[in-house]
């Protein structure tokens, strides 16, 4: 679809000749997508589109549904969503803080605290793209009773932009000014013309919390705060008890501030066990409600569905399984510091070793045989919205051309069958998290590898540690002591501003910001720091997107190995009503949920 056409279709949904919803078909039949239609619109003064979820609430009352029971296979840690570096606490922390704004399924912005979503109709997205103001919701407490208002926003941002309180969503508030217009109002001023604005304070990034309880815990003290364990939020749910790694429990919110809601009396959000037991403590058993993140294969799910207790719910953003391979090296370390920047990767420096392991990985077997429907094959960091996917990547895999590339670029093999060059071998630790479809992954990867030269050790690391928040323990995936690694990064956001900071060279993860730097691979490309930079200012969506499909191609064909483009994947109870999006947080609406009579 050409740029004209385009902005000529934009128009008449301006003037009012063509419906919202043709609009997004057209653009879905053009093989754009919803969200990236959403935010078209958005950008050129049409408000983003009422979301039904308030629609589809059916009870008439709040409370009555008695107990929620969610389980986690990989348990909440802590509750400050600042240093949520995994997704579970993440989730846990959803439970009890709330954004601004979230995005639904849809990728409409959806209002949570924010009393309507800024746009250039109602005056609140300055037509210069250097600042943003939201009208807060009137009369929302805090959980201990205090009144939520600007001071509340205008610290979250204070403390999450300090650089000595080491936050993750750092990256969120660094290039932002938030002042108070009045205590219902703040108003967000940037340093350069800013086309995606809905980072600060939206979604998963977004979660504010109160400066009366904060306040004395900024900076360097931030990690002493007693409510990093004990949250006093604005959510549904108030917190009643939380045991790291294992349960956390709160109750119905009685002053929440929507109508009607929350549904369910109290919430138990259970860790532990693995992906497996949890589907079928849903599916099979009907022990829990909803079971979060179920990376089991598709066929196993399927079996359990047939029970009849539960469905499997799948909800596609651009959630990405992806293989990391270390630009430094984790054996030497630097000034006490391992996989320090001031090292290359011995092998890994050497673009031909990157260029084989990516043929040496058969992604189209891992769909077929282990993730199914629940995964897509990809050559793409980004794979949604549909104008920042790539067309000019591919992925084949072919161990007989890496092993000439490896071949050809001096890597020759040794007696053992182990490919070396200059003393150096190619030997290497892939780590991943503990389940049945990463460790099948690991097996397939390996296998492909040691035909072609390569050995390696594989480690499997249990997912409350991989995923752990603390900056001590030296096998969570930000430390990353190994030479490849494996996980899922959730894009939580119908726009890739804050999922592409994990490959700029600013967010590498060091010591010195306590390993919450977003760039766990510490990649160092200038290319890709210009590209991403140049898209953070370019207000023009078409000339934006080709940015982003450039920084793309530069990733893919440097450190990052894309394997699948993955959705939500939860189990839940046959009556329960479970709104969620693939561009936030599996709890993201968890207000909105409740049971079927």
């Amino acid at each position: 679809m050409i740029e004209q056409d385009l902005r000529a279709l934009i128009g008449e949904v301006k003037d009012g000749s063509l419906s919202r919803r043709s609009f997004v078909g057209r653009t879905l039949a053009l093989g754009l997508t919803a969200p990236m239609a959403g935010m078209m619109l958005a950008q050129n003064g049409v408000a983003f589109a009422a979301s039904p979820l308030r629609d589809a609430y059916k009870p008439t009352k709040a409370g009555g549904g008695g107990p929620l029971k969610l389980l986690f296979w990989q348990a909440a840690t802590l509750i400050n969503p600042h240093f949520a570096v995994g997704t579970k606490d993440q989730e846990g922390s959803r439970i009890f803080y709330e954004p601004l704004a979230a995005w639904d399924a849809d990728g409409n912005l959806f209002p949570i605290l924010a009393a309507e979503i800024p746009s250039k109709e109602n005056g609140g997205v300055a037509a210069d793209g250097y600042s943003v103001t939201w009208k807060l919701k009137p009369n929302v407490k805090w959980h201990d009773g205090k009144p939520f208002t600007a001071d509340d926003v205008v610290f979250t941002a204070e403390y999450a932009a300090n650089p000595a309180t080491a936050a993750v969503t750092g990256g969120s508030y660094m290039n932002v000014k938030v002042t108070k217009v009045d205590d219902l109002t703040v108003k967000l001023t940037f340093k350069e013309p800013t086309p995606f604005w809905a980072d600060a304070f939206v979604s998963s990034a977004g979660m504010i919390i109160p400066k009366h309880v904060f306040a004395d815990y900024n900076g360097d003290k931030s990690r002493d705060a007693p409510a990093n364990l004990a949250p006093v939020g604005t959510g549904p749910y108030k917190f009643s008890e939380f045991r790291p790694g294992d349960i956390l429990r709160g109750v119905r919110n009685p002053d929440y501030h929507v109508p009607n809601r929350p549904f369910f009396d109290s919430i138990e959000m259970k860790g532990g066990g693995d992906a497996v037991s949890a589907a079928r403590a849903v599916l099979q058993t009907g022990e829990y409600d909803y079971a979060w993140n179920m990376q089991v294969e598709d066929e196993i799910l399927k079996r359990l569905e047939a029970e009849g207790k539960g469905r499997v719910k799948m909800d596609y953003g651009g959630n990405l399984e992806f293989l990391l391979l270390n630009a430094t090296d984790p054996n030497t370390e630097v000034d006490g510091e391992r996989a320090s920047l001031k090292t290359k990767h011995p092998a890994f420096s050497d673009p031909a070793v990157r260029k084989a392991m990516n043929l040496l990985v058969n992604r189209a077997a891992i769909q077929q045989f282990i993730y199914g429907r629940t995964g897509r094959a990809t050559a793409n960091v980004f794979n949604g919205p549909a104008p920042f996917v790539s067309k000019g990547t591919s992925f084949a895999f072919e161990p007989d051309k890496a092993a000439q590339i490896l071949e050809d670029a001096g890597w020759k093999k040794g007696g053992d069958g182990i490919r070396a060059k200059d003393g150096k071998k190619l030997k290497f630790v892939f780590q991943t998290s503990i389940n049945a479809p990463r460790q099948k992954t690991q097996a397939i990867i390996k296998q492909a590898a040691q035909k072609a030269g390569i050995d390696m050790e594989l480690k499997s690391v249990p997912g409350s540690v991989f995923f752990s928040s603390d900056v001590a323990n030296p096998d969570t995936y930000p430390h990353f002591y190994a030479d490849m690694e494996m996980y899922t990064w959730n894009m939580t956001q119908a726009d890739p501003a804050v999922f592409a900071l994990q490959y700029v060279s600013w967010e590498a993860a060091t010591k010195a910001n306590k390993w919450q730097g977003r760039n766990i691979c510490r990649m160092q490309n200038p290319d890709v720091d210009a590209a991403y930079k140049a898209a953070q200012s370019e207000l023009d969506l078409v000339k934006r997107a080709a940015l982003f499909v450039k920084m793309n191609d530069l990733v893919v064909a440097d450190y990052v190995l894309p394997l699948l483009h993955r959705a939500q994947v939860s189990a839940i109870n046959g009556k329960l009503e479970a709104p969620a999006s693939g561009w936030d947080n599996s709890l993201a609406f968890l207000a909105e949920w409740y049971k079927q009579a």
